[in-house]
């Protein structure tokens, strides 16, 4: 069965152009063969006649030019509805072609650095040039052109890893995404107050400023609730993603109030996989621009800011 929209558009294309034709028939033709000089009879001030001259050739032809294309394109290209043409063209493929081309063309600039280490290739200055350009194309519209992230993009430049900083670790998240999930946990911990008692909690464990009455009230919520993710101390767990609490690093927002929105609603955060989209050289490029952005201090302590035009 031929779909309804595939037919809609079909119809709407070709009675476009069957119009076009109908228009060029009208118009070419005398509307009032008996009149001598070829009035449409219509006068004003008396002695302004309205004519009916034929179209010039030269329009004609141009028209009729312009119905042939058309003609011509809905039977090459796509524009029937689900007729794909006879060259079945999409967008897509052409985008993938001129992708496949320019990945072939770039091979060679890529060979040397495939056959060094990650770390050897944080070192090269010529790396560090195309790792920071692959970053602005296609990192830095979360991570920021320098690098340093904002609210729920995490920072690059400092040492503080959700799911560690090594070169495995960070070539993983860049090839295979990440998805981190914090459940809202506002019904297993109990009433809000025990809510806010445990954000006070968490509070405490950055020595941030809390109140420490309520801070051991939290505790032992947080002990039997929180800390089969965060670890007892809340150190966090870069196997499964969780947020190491100790430190004054908060990727989602700080204080009371944030955590407390963190707890009751959670909260699903998505590193989308690159892989895919990029070659395996240049993922291995990004890896090594993004791993030297906090290892590697003679080309990375203060990565550049790169503004938009």
């Amino acid at each position: 069965m031929i779909p309804f929209w595939s037919i809609y558009v079909s119809v709407i294309a070709l009675a476009g152009i069957f119009a076009c034709l109908l228009l060029l028939w009208n118009t070419s033709h005398y509307k009032n063969a008996s009149s001598k000089d070829q009035s449409t009879g219509h006068v004003w001030d008396e002695d302004l006649k309205e004519m009916n001259n034929p179209l010039p050739l030269w329009w004609v032809i141009m028209f009729v030019f312009s119905i042939l294309f058309g003609l011509a394109y809905l039977f090459l290209y796509p524009g029937l509805g689900s007729y794909e043409g006879t060259f079945a063209w999409t967008s897509q493929n052409q985008y993938e072609a001129e992708v496949n081309q320019a990945n072939e063309t770039l091979k060679p600039l890529y060979a040397r650095f495939d056959q060094m280490s990650i770390e050897e290739v944080a070192h090269d200055p010529q790396a560090h040039s195309i790792g920071e350009r692959l970053f602005i194309s296609n990192c830095s519209q979360c991570h920021g052109s320098d690098a340093q992230g904002s609210k729920s993009f995490p920072n690059l430049t400092d040492t503080d890893w959700l799911h560690g900083g090594s070169t495995e670790n960070i070539q993983q998240t860049i090839s295979k995404g990440r998805i981190g999930i914090m459940p809202p946990m506002g019904v297993a911990i109990g009433s809000v107050v025990d809510v806010a008692n445990v954000a006070q909690y968490v509070l405490s464990l950055s020595h941030s400023p809390h109140d420490p009455i309520r801070a051991d009230l939290g505790k032992v919520k947080f002990t039997t609730v929180c800390a089969a993710c965060h670890g007892a101390k809340g150190l966090g767990n870069p196997l499964i993603g969780s947020a190491n609490l100790t430190d004054n690093i908060w990727l989602h927002g700080s204080g009371s109030e944030a955590i407390i929105d963190m707890i009751q609603k959670g909260k699903t955060n998505q590193m989308p996989a690159q892989e895919g989209r990029l070659t395996s050289s240049q993922i291995r490029m990004l890896t090594a621009y993004v791993w030297g952005l906090s290892n590697v201090t003679n080309l990375a302590t203060a990565p550049k800011v790169i503004k938009a035009q």
